[in-house]
């Protein structure tokens, strides 16, 4: 009986350990993946000799500048609808954090706020960029609330997109979709890590927006390849079992930079709550809520995003700059 039992779990044992290995995928080299998702604008940073973080910079170098940031897991492509419009009036310059993208890692033990903070100040010296206005999206927001707050000094304007950092009460917390509740259990991240994650990435995706209709194929091969890029894995799932940082009303009561909190009604990741929290402790922040829209306003709403985009540029920030085109989709 007993080896009948044993026989059983190790064909079972046997069963599984071959899905894993059918599951399992390979890094996808740095080099590779610029063939397909570098552009001609695309610039590296060189750190050291094997450190790079690929941004890049377009618009006229005269106009005022725009630094975009993306959020967990995505990359600066995330951007592109904005800059497509953005780019006649304004310099505009889109990165991809340590970890994401075509960005090498930094140092996964720190990675973090402190550690994007660093690097969107490394990145903007390297430009001799000396103010300008920062935007950025989910995790992106809580780096640039977080800089607002270090550098306030170099900072025109601050827009918040559907930002992390505000804390979540314990309901919020389990109503997130269930790729991010899994990743924040220890043994589940060291099982799936090395896998074929991209029915999980479809599935988040399609999360991410009110209408799943805008999640296509390329953009999930596009996450689940940049993803697979020599240690980024590692890096998103330090990302996923680190504790970020979490803003306070009296901490954001210092930011006196003019201030656009953009958030989704449809957001399943960051509740349009904590965007209302967010307008309300930034004093004179001014909040756009977007009825069926989800987390990424920048790609789900391009048009309309952008224009309340430049609305606030035009009457908070840079009052000089005007556009004689209608802003594109």
């Amino acid at each position: 009986m007993l080896s009948r039992f044993l026989a059983v779990v190790i064909t079972l044992g046997a069963i599984l350990f071959a899905g894993w290995m059918a599951l399992k995928r390979d890094d996808i080299p740095y080099e590779q993946l610029e063939t397909i998702y570098a552009s001609s604008d695309s610039r590296f940073l060189a750190l050291d000799d094997e450190k790079r973080i690929h941004f890049r910079d377009v618009g006229p170098r005269d106009a005022p500048t725009l630094v975009l940031v993306h959020g967990f897991s995505a990359s600066l492509h995330t951007w592109e609808p904005w800059v497509a419009d953005l780019k006649r009036d304004y310099r505009i310059i889109s990165l991809d954090l340590p970890g994401h993208g075509l960005s090498r890692c930094v140092d996964n033990g720190a990675i973090g706020t402190e550690q994007f903070v660093d690097i969107i100040d490394r990145v903007v010296d390297a430009l001799k960029v000396e103010r300008f206005t920062l935007a950025g999206n989910s995790m992106g927001g809580g780096a640039a609330w977080s800089y607002a707050l270090a550098h306030p000094e170099r900072l025109d304007g601050l827009v918040l997109v559907d930002a992390a950092g505000w804390p979540r009460s314990e309901a919020e917390s389990k109503d997130r979709p269930v790729i991010f509740r899994l990743l924040e259990i220890g043994f589940a991240r060291k099982l799936i890590k090395d896998l074929d994650m991209s029915s999980l990435i479809r599935s988040g995706l399609e999360d991410s927006f009110a209408n799943p209709a805008f999640v296509t194929d390329e953009m999930v091969d596009r996450y689940a390849s940049l993803a697979r890029a020599p240690c980024h894995r590692d890096a998103l799932l330090a990302l996923s079992a680190g504790e970020g940082t979490e803003a306070t009303a009296q901490g954001l009561a210092a930011i006196s930079t003019p201030t656009l909190v953009m958030h989704g009604e449809k957001d399943n990741l960051i509740p349009a709550s904590h965007g209302e929290n967010f307008a309300a402790a930034i004093p004179g922040a001014e909040l756009k809520l977007y009825p069926d829209v989800g987390h990424l306003p920048q790609e789900e709403i391009a048009a309309e995003s952008v224009a309340d985009l430049r609305s606030f540029l035009a009457t908070r920030v840079y009052p000089s700059v005007t556009s004689e085109t209608t802003p594109t989709n």
